[in-house]
């Protein structure tokens, strides 16, 4: 069993930049694949990341790769999430969450853990 717990969130201008954070507990983060997601008011949560649980592989949406970047340190025990050039419409409560096994996925019913999300707004 994992916790996770986001920070990083908080109000910024439009082409700003902002890394989220997620820290989880325990001695098997290196057993967890991990995958961020953003859910905004009356839309779906949407997949953001992914990164194998060695951290070799990632991937990011086309829709979001050249802003978006994520990374771990299974050392410590965390996952990144790296915006850049941040836009009105990434503004949304962000998510982590952790998979048993290797691989990402895309579905946010692949995962098992999620933490509680940390708020990001951009304004205009």
């Amino acid at each position: 069993q994992v916790h996770l717990v986001e920070s990083g969130g908080g109000l910024v201008q439009a082409g700003d930049s902002l890394r989220l954070s997620c820290a989880a507990s325990g001695r098997t983060f290196n057993t967890y694949a991990m995958g961020w997601f953003r859910q905004a008011p009356g839309k779906e949560r949407e997949f953001v990341g992914g990164i194998r649980r060695s951290g070799g592989n990632t991937y990011i949406p086309d829709t979001l790769k050249g802003r978006f970047t994520i990374s771990r340190d299974n050392a410590k025990n965390v996952v990144y999430l790296q915006m850049n050039s941040l836009k009105p419409e990434d503004a949304a409560v962000y998510y982590c969450a952790a998979r048993s096994g290797t691989n990402y996925r895309l579905s946010p019913r692949e995962y098992d853990y999620w933490g509680e999300g940390t708020q990001v707004t951009v304004s205009s």
